[in-house]
């Protein structure tokens, strides 16, 4: 790969000026996400416009440097990162709302646009996005489509796919595109727009994101259930579920996660965390029926509104900061399995660990079956936390599952897709990627492992 070349540099400086970002420092400040890897681009761009993201990649096509497209930099699998170099594509200027049409329940974004931000702004119309991951308050919409990002509320809500509607998107060598309908259905030709979602900057860049969002739910609960046993909190959120209750989210805590956070009582090993929302007395009626469900099961139930359940979720959201106090290092995997399977695999996951004597902790989405694994180790200890991980991740794929449910494959699983992905499917995949980027050059080495030759 080409790096950025002296007549390509001085054609960014006359479009970008001052945004384009060259010092050591600037580019320090793109060169990592929240995987722990750390690579350094050759330079920054930070453009405003479709037509200046339209120029740059013309410009990279003829000049044929990398460009990597970039969000937040919350992604904790590196798909973000300058692998061989290149332009990082940071839309932290590109983050207008453009649009909310209450009538149409749409909203328009720039992808540099923040979720929260977002959230705020629907909420004083009354509307309502859905997709929640735990970076929402710092991620953008851009990145949350890149990656397909889910979060809790994934269980009635789903994922963001479910809400693009319509993309504009930019090609290497600068085409931009228009895909989708602002309409809620439309099937006119083959869906490239949900192709895009979840292709974590590999095979366009998005510049402008139609979504659809909901009006928002008038009432909202939270229901905490603590349990004696990881097992027996699975088996209760079965429970739930089975008995037609559809809460919006149902979290899960293993007892590795407990002690991280410092939660009490000590005597829990696995907590649930249940959301309910819409009308009033639905969610009362819910809530009631939930506790009656659980009460000979749980150590203790706990209803919350209003500030005592935003600190519940609290919690939820500073567990990934709270683990660095079992491991300086980690692997962090979010797997998905059938929900009739988490404790089985749980159990077994728990086995293989303390056979390599690492500590795992099991967190997140069990209602729609999302774990979050985190393998934690010291430096010492990595050979032998790399074969846990692999034993793990095989366990996942033995029971059905699949190797990531919300993060994308990025840098850090890319050499497990073979796992996963039969060979027609996995060369097929190659195959759009070759025709949506001939040169390779949109976030090359991301997603795929190399080619065996």
């Amino acid at each position: 790969m080409k790096r950025i070349s002296p007549k390509a540099r001085a054609a960014l400086k006359k479009l970008l000026g001052k945004r384009l970002l060259e010092s050591e420092a600037d580019r320090l400040a793109y060169a990592y996400d929240a995987s722990g890897l750390t690579l350094v681009p050759e330079a920054v761009a930070l453009p405003e416009t479709t037509e200046e993201v339209s120029r740059i990649l013309a410009l990279s096509y003829e000049e044929e440097f990398p460009v990597i497209p970039r969000g937040a930099g919350t992604a904790t699998t590196g798909a973000p990162l300058a692998t061989e170099g290149g332009l990082v594509l940071s839309f932290t200027r590109m983050n207008r709302i453009l649009e909310i049409h209450p009538q149409d329940l749409v909203a328009v974004v720039e992808p540099g646009v923040v979720n929260a931000r977002l959230k705020e702004a629907l909420a004083q119309r009354g509307l309502f996005y859905p997709p929640d991951p735990a970076s929402f308050r710092f991620s953008t919409v851009g990145g949350n489509v890149a990656t397909c990002a889910g979060g809790p509320r994934g269980l009635k809500y789903g994922v963001t796919r479910d809400y693009v509607l319509a993309l504009e998107a930019v090609l290497p060598g600068g085409r931009v595109l228009s895909l989708g309908t602002r309409t809620l259905k439309g099937v006119m030709g083959y869906d490239l727009t949900r192709l895009l979602v979840g292709s974590e900057g590999t095979l366009a860049v998005f510049t402008r994101i139609t979504l659809k969002v909901l009006p928002l739910p008038p009432a909202r609960a939270t229901l905490a259930a603590g349990f004696s046993s990881e097992t027996a909190a699975l088996e209760a959120m079965q429970e739930v579920l089975s008995a037609g209750l559809l809460p919006a989210a149902a979290e899960f805590m293993d007892r590795v996660t407990l002690r991280a956070v410092e939660f009490e009582p000590r005597e829990i090993r696995g907590l649930l965390l249940f959301e309910f929302d819409g009308a009033e007395s639905a969610v009362k009626e819910e809530i009631s029926r939930a506790v009656d469900l659980l009460r000979s099961r749980a150590l203790f139930l706990k209803e919350a509104r209003g500030p005592q359940a935003e600190n519940l979720w609290e919690l939820r959201r500073s567990i990934s900061p709270a683990l660095k106090k079992l491991g300086s290092r980690r692997f962090a995997d979010d797997v998905v399995l059938p929900r009739s399977r988490l404790a089985t695999f749980l159990h077994r996951a728990r086995q293989l660990s303390r056979a390599k004597d690492l500590p795992l902790a099991a967190f997140g989405h069990a209602g729609d079956g999302n774990l979050h694994l985190n393998l934690l180790f010291h430096p010492s200890q990595e050979p032998r936390a790399r074969e846990l991980r692999r034993e793990i991740l095989k366990l996942v794929l033995e029971l059905s599952g699949t190797l990531s449910g919300e993060h994308g494959v990025g840098l850090t699983k890319k050499a497990f897709l073979p796992a996963e992905i039969a060979p027609e499917a996995l060369e097929l995949m190659r195959q759009l990627k070759r025709l949506f980027d001939p040169k390779g050059l949109l976030n090359p080495g991301k997603i795929f492992p190399p080619e065996v030759t």
